[in-house]
């Protein structure tokens, strides 16, 4: 039987065993159109309306919201369209680099520029009373505080790739693409509970995680992400049967160097926003010394450099 064409191939979900040339036309036409990706397109234009439309909300009522917000949230929707929608997602049905390209994309790329643009912060300033009581209730119920818990969040964030590219869960998926899809859905939801703590522009309910234990947090992460990808570059098998024993070794040397790359560049800003808190605690605590007024009591664990390295003390 002769391979379908890939426009069908993609529709209906099916490897045809030729990979597409990755070429210009490829990377720019060969999007995906079966009904999956073609929600996904809704529910992505229907969030960039309602961010959009709440920022002029704001802007009638004569309040200011910060553009670069805007630019990041957008960033974030385009990359989610990017890795479920596009011929990353086409690419990725017969090429593994591209499939740790999307894992990638919806992983480390798009939930923090998501969190960057605050949709909580801006969701609680243009909702009703309703609206916004049921949104809080729902942050700060039992069930939202386990599900958001930095250890669960941390397993599902970083083990979880464990068990899907090297358990064969990988091969299975994706013969049965419906599943992919909701598997898709489930690593970009642990990505977006593992960085909006991060990030911290939106309000955090149980209070903000401290810049030391966010460092430490994606720190840890880093060789794991390397042995995963040192694991995949020496298989001695294709991870499932659509990819070539090349491309797997490939997809691991991408998993190596861009997610622990990505990792590291995250640390940046989160040290420089670190160190510039110690450093307005200490003007404060100056400027209350030169005044003859008392030094306020320490701050509880969790808010600066030297609370963090006493919380870690104490274990």
């Amino acid at each position: 039987m002769s391979a379908l064409p890939l426009p069908v191939a993609a529709i209906v979900g099916v490897t045809t065993g030729h990979p597409p040339a990755v070429d210009l036309q490829t990377l720019l036409l060969d999007w995906l159109w079966r009904p999956f990706p073609i929600g996904v397109d809704v529910a992505l234009l229907a969030a960039a309306g309602w961010y959009l439309r709440s920022v002029d909300q704001l802007d009638a009522r004569g309040r200011h919201w910060s553009w670069w917000r805007t630019a990041a949230f957008m960033s974030g929707l385009l990359t989610v369209w990017l890795a479920l929608c596009s011929s990353v997602a086409t690419l990725a049905e017969s090429s593994f680099a591209f499939h740790i390209t999307q894992k990638l994309l919806l992983m480390v790329i798009a939930p923090p520029l998501g969190a960057l643009g605050a949709p909580m912060t801006l969701l609680l300033q243009t909702s009703n009373r309703r609206l916004k009581t049921g949104v809080l209730r729902g942050l700060h119920s039992r069930v939202f505080g386990v599900v958001r818990h930095p250890v669960p969040v941390f397993f599902m964030y970083y083990l979880s790739m464990y068990a899907f590219f090297l358990s064969g869960a990988i091969g299975f998926a994706m013969e049965h693409m419906w599943l992919m899809d909701l598997i898709n859905l489930g690593f970009l939801i642990s990505a977006m509970l593992f960085w909006w703590p991060m990030v911290g522009v939106d309000p955090i309910p149980g209070g903000r995680m401290n810049s030391g234990l966010k460092i430490i947090n994606l720190l840890v992460g880093v060789p794991l992400m390397s042995f995963l990808g040192m694991a995949l570059m020496e298989k001695r098998t294709s991870v499932a049967a659509m990819y070539s024993l090349r491309s797997t070794h490939l997809g691991g040397a991408v998993l190596w160097i861009a997610g622990d790359a990505a990792t590291l560049l995250a640390v940046i800003p989160i040290y420089v926003e670190w160190v510039r808190s110690d450093a307005r605690l200490a003007k404060r605590i100056d400027a209350r010394l030169d005044a003859g007024k008392p030094v306020p009591a320490p701050a509880p664990a969790g808010a600066g450099m030297a609370a963090t390295l006493r919380s870690l003390r104490r274990g």
